[in-house]
């Protein structure tokens, strides 16, 4: 079979293409004939700088769409040739990719591969963002950074359909600023004057929830744009700052709050709670609350014009590489 893997650290043309055994799968895991793999930012982190990466040469890739091929020892719930969607911690780049079981999803009815593609890392995020772990009220306020990407595309529908109050949203380009007003966002903010926008926006009173997957300055600058009782989620580090610290002289005087969420890191501690996410989060687009569009797709061998233009900050949406479909 063919996958796309890096044998060191560097730009995207440490990418290659090359032929390998198909993996088997093993106890309690399926492998899984990928019709098309998302391409995910920590994707391009991982390949820059090692993220999450445990060993060379590594295949990245965290979700995949595509039918079962075979099921390894224990596996009932899924037969060869059903289509579903997949989770994995790396491995997707490929043309048989390899996960537990657990994390491996049934496609929802109406939707095709394609679609299902864009499914297993952005829509539980984006759902326990704004409710499991933000516990978005009606009519409160949220500030997301990101709002242009498959996430903060996600996020904006879902909480409007969660009746919030307003929506804003901040973009690292103002070309991008469309696209999330198409999704939701009321107003959309620069990276640069953000928090000021934000108080203005909300008369000096701040934003009830603010999601952040950017860390360092931007962090900070979220936490500021709070009002008295808020709630900031981190979900990432993309400045690949140091990681950040608050304490009590930041969160009393309003009574802040910050919690953190990682969907890799809930797959691998407790996968029955992300199944019970995803049930809940890919509903959303079965019944058409939520569209995620594909703004790119690429071929399995152009994985590195993928990752060149995801790290170029202009992409929104999804982007896909098209690898059996």
């Amino acid at each position: 079979m063919r996958a796309v893997r890096f044998e060191r650290y560097g730009d995207p043309e440490v990418l290659s293409v090359v032929e390998t055994e198909a993996p088997e799968p093993g106890p309690g895991q399926v492998s899984i004939d990928v019709a098309f793999a998302g391409v995910n930012f920590a994707d391009v982190k991982a390949r820059a700088e090692g993220y999450r990466v445990p060993a060379l040469p590594f295949v990245p890739g965290l979700d995949v769409s595509g039918r079962i091929r075979a099921v390894g020892e224990g596996v009932t719930a899924f037969r060869i040739g059903q289509e579903v969607a997949a989770l994995m911690p790396h491995g997707a780049y490929a043309e048989v990719a390899v996960a537990d079981s657990a994390t491996v999803f049934s496609v929802p009815d109406g939707l095709d591969l394609r679609t299902a593609a864009t499914l297993p890392t952005v829509l539980p995020t984006a759902h326990a963002l704004l409710h499991e772990v933000g516990r978005l009220g009606k009519g409160e306020s949220v500030l997301v950074q990101g709002a242009a990407g498959g996430i903060g595309t996600v996020v904006g529908q879902l909480a409007k359909a969660a009746g919030a109050g307003a929506v804003y949203g901040v973009v690292s380009r103002p070309e991008k600023a469309d696209h999330a007003r198409t999704y939701g966002y009321d107003a959309v903010f620069s990276t640069d004057d953000f928090p000021e926008e934000v108080r203005r926006a909300t008369g000096g009173r701040g934003v009830d929830l603010a999601l952040d997957p950017v860390g360092g300055d931007t962090f900070r600058r979220s936490l500021d744009s709070l009002a008295a009782f808020g709630r900031l989620v981190s979900f990432g580090n993309a400045s690949a700052a140091d990681p950040w610290q608050v304490g009590q002289p930041e969160l009393v005087p309003l009574g802040l709050s910050v919690a953190v969420l990682s969907v890799l890191s809930l797959a691998q501690t407790s996968p029955d709670a992300l199944r019970d996410l995803a049930r809940r989060a890919f509903r959303t687009v079965a019944d058409g609350t939520v569209e995620l569009p594909v703004t790119a797709e690429f071929a399995l061998a152009d994985a590195a014009e993928a990752h060149r233009l995801l790290g170029s900050r202009t992409s929104t949406g999804k982007l896909l590489l098209r690898v059996g479909a």
